[in-house]
């Protein structure tokens, strides 16, 4: 039997956004501020690798994903990824296409595959990809001058990119995913916290305090259950209810084997804060 490799937080080092790990949150910026911090090839296979790693990083317990300057993320790099992808079109390059789409799809999949709570901070421009990417994460916080926008129609590709017709319908509704879908169109931050796509709208200048303050809480929670919680989240979809609650009794079993919730029975009858440690 193999384990798998214990991973320390301060050796992960990205070379295409920024990295940093403090009191058990580690925060991913994207850093190309100028472009409206833009997506590449690179970057989304960082990101892929990133979040495959953070399941075996054990001291990480909550993700911020946030964007450097004013602005969340504009999608993908129109120059260093559409100009590409229209010339594999020209030449016929299929293959390298589907091998593209499945690369940004292997993305979210990592994200939600990866134990750990992602909280994005969302500021300014989230658009295309980037509201993919703050789709996939599992609470969302945004500012009065945030924009969301699925715009995959105003390039002429359908709204089925990266999972969003089966994601984001769960978060805000069938009938208002499909029109942010087809249409393309900017979503304001007052509709967007209206309609469930943000958690709540907090101020430009507290945005990263907000988000880091809601990372904290949850990493001083029981990280073992949260990520229990998140795989249910995610699994229970296609299950009928009740295969869900057969497969939440398993869930919550293990969970009761687990210190951590010894050690809140053990704080609870003391009248003292209970201290997880995450096992």
């Amino acid at each position: 039997m193999t384990t798998s490799p214990v991973v320390a937080p301060h050796s992960i080092a990205p070379t295409h956004f920024l990295w940093s790990f403090d009191g058990g949150v580690g925060t991913v910026t994207l850093n190309r501020p100028e472009r409206k911090n833009p997506l590449t090839f690179e970057s989304y296979a960082e990101l892929t690798q990133l979040f495959r790693t953070l399941v075996h990083v054990r001291e990480v317990k909550t993700v911020v994903l946030t964007g450097a300057g004013d602005d969340f993320c504009s999608g993908g790099d129109v120059h260093e990824i559409i100009g590409p992808l229209v010339e594999a079109r020209n030449a016929g390059r299929a293959d390298d296409i589907l091998r593209f789409t499945e690369m940004t799809g292997g993305l979210v999949k990592a994200m939600r595959a990866c134990p750990q709570p992602i909280v994005a901070a969302i500021d300014g421009v989230c658009a295309g990809a980037g509201a993919i990417l703050a789709m996939a994460s599992d609470l969302r916080l945004g500012t009065p001058r945030s924009r969301v926008a699925f715009l995959f129609t105003r390039v002429g590709l359908s709204g089925a990119d990266m999972g969003a017709c089966a994601l984001l319908p769960r978060i805000i509704g069938q009938g208002r995913a499909a029109e942010l879908l087809y249409t393309g169109r900017f979503m304001d931050a007052a509709e967007a916290e209206r309609w469930g796509f943000y958690n709540r709208v907090v101020a430009v200048e507290s945005l990263g305090a907000e988000a880091r303050a809601l990372a904290s809480n949850l990493a001083a929670g029981p990280a073992f259950a949260h990520g229990v919680t998140k795989a249910c989240l995610h699994e229970e979809w296609a299950m009928s209810i009740n295969d869900a609650i057969s497969h939440e009794a398993k869930a919550q079993a293990v969970c009761m084997m687990t210190g951590d919730f010894e050690r809140a029975y053990r704080a609870f009858v003391a009248k003292e804060k209970p201290v997880f440690e995450g096992r």
